[in-house]
């Protein structure tokens, strides 16, 4: 399985970005997003779960962000709205065969590279 994020870049804050993952090989039951900011530890940000179309978010991101998917095309989206500075770092796709335990980078078995989203005036 190879999970390939895009869609990163700056912007100013107030403004939005779509990050995309597209994934290859074996269909993932979950895939979340995680970031990881300057000096700070990976954190969780959302997932999708596609039995039920589940969707979870750290309460951070509640309101401002919004996980979606498309299962034909294995690829999930992370829309971001309202972006702040505070929301500056590499944002890393994850998929896993686990269906509970999501908010935890040991539930993923597969990762993405990661794209870097910068949020600057």
């Amino acid at each position: 399985v190879q999970l390939q994020a895009s869609g990163g870049g700056l912007v100013q804050p107030g403004g939005s970005l779509r990050l995309s993952c597209a994934a290859s090989g074996r269909t993932s039951k979950t895939y979340g997003w995680f970031r990881q900011g300057p000096g700070k530890e990976r954190e969780f940000v959302a997932f999708i779960r596609w039995r039920g179309n589940i969707t979870y978010y750290t309460d951070s991101v509640k309101g401002r962000f919004t996980i979606s998917g498309d299962k034909a095309k294995n690829t999930v989206y992370l829309q971001m709205n309202s972006l702040r500075p505070e929301d500056t770092a590499v944002y890393y796709c994850a998929g896993s065969p686990r269906e509970m335990g999501l908010t935890t980078a040991n539930s993923y078995a597969y990762w993405g590279q990661g794209t870097l989203v910068t949020v600057s005036s």
